[in-house]
Parts: C-alpha cells; structure tokens; sequence
C-alpha cells in the first residue's frame, strides 16, 4: 500500500502546484496534503509535527495571498478604500463562478468600487487592472510558496 500512498501522494503534490497557476485548483492546500500524505506515508519519521505545522501556516499564508495580493495591488494605483473592498468581494464572489470568475471578478469588484466612488471611468480602469497586476503578482508568490513547501519538506526527508 505505501508505493501507491506515495504515488497519490506526488499526484496532489503536481495537480497542486498546477493549482497555484490555474485559478479555481486549490493549488497549496493540495500540495500541502501532497505532502502530508507523504509525512503519514513514512510514519512521520523523516517529516515531523514541527515540519507540518510549518507547511500548514505556509498553506495558510497562500489562501491569504489571493485576497490580498488584488487588494494591494488596487492601493498602488491610487484606488479608493470602495475599490479595494471591491477586489477582495470581487475575488470572494468569483470564486464562485469558476475559471472566468475567478480571473475577472478582482477586476470588476476593483472597477465597480472605484467607479462608485469617484465616477471617473478612466481611473475606475486603471485601479481594476493594477487589481489584475496584484493577481498576477500573487499567483507568482503562490507559485514560490507553494515549491518552497515542497524544498522544505525534501530537506526535512533526507535530513
């Protein structure tokens, strides 16, 4: 059983770390029961409750990534407070609606907040696609997160 529990085991730790650059794939939680699968897996020899929790705060910090990152990055264009709530709604809301949802949604939330606030368009613009370079940029940080987990937990493997 153990050589199919690592397979499975490698398999979420890849469809994971796919996750992280697909929106709607819960990419770390994935890698991090990738990972946690593989600790059980061993017994928890190699990888112990120290080296779990660690990966567990780190999976934390990445849910939290995708909130923040459009909502950050809807502040350095200048956005109003109504634009930043606005991308954060807009990233909760378009969760919900799948693969389009999740890419548009801080856009909209972004430029619908703006737009109410100021009634400038041009800015509304401009504040939903520095939301749209935050996203990115998060995904990015997602992405680190989530091969850093996977180094920590090879190092506590082999060490």
């Amino acid at each position: 059983m153990t050589p199919l529990v690592w397979i499975l085991s490698l398999i979420l730790v890849g469809v994971g770390i796919a996750g992280t650059l697909l929106p709607g794939l819960p990419g770390t939680p994935l890698v991090f029961g990738g990972l946690l699968l593989a600790a059980w897996a061993d017994g928890f020899q190699n990888v112990g409750a120290g080296t779990v929790v660690i990966l567990a705060v780190m999976t934390a910090l990445a849910f939290c990534v995708d909130f923040i990152s459009a909502s950050l990055g809807a502040r350095r264009a200048g956005a109003s407070r109504e634009a930043v709530v606005g991308a954060a709604l807009g990233t909760l809301v378009g969760i919900f609606f799948g693969f389009v949802g999740i890419i548009l949604g801080p856009f909209i939330g972004a430029v619908l907040g703006e737009f109410m606030a100021r009634r400038n368009l041009g800015q509304a613009g401009r504040a939903g696609v520095a939301t749209w370079i935050g996203f990115i940029l998060g995904i990015g940080v997602k992405l680190m997160l989530a091969f850093t987990m996977v180094g920590i937990f090879f190092l506590a493997y082999i060490l």
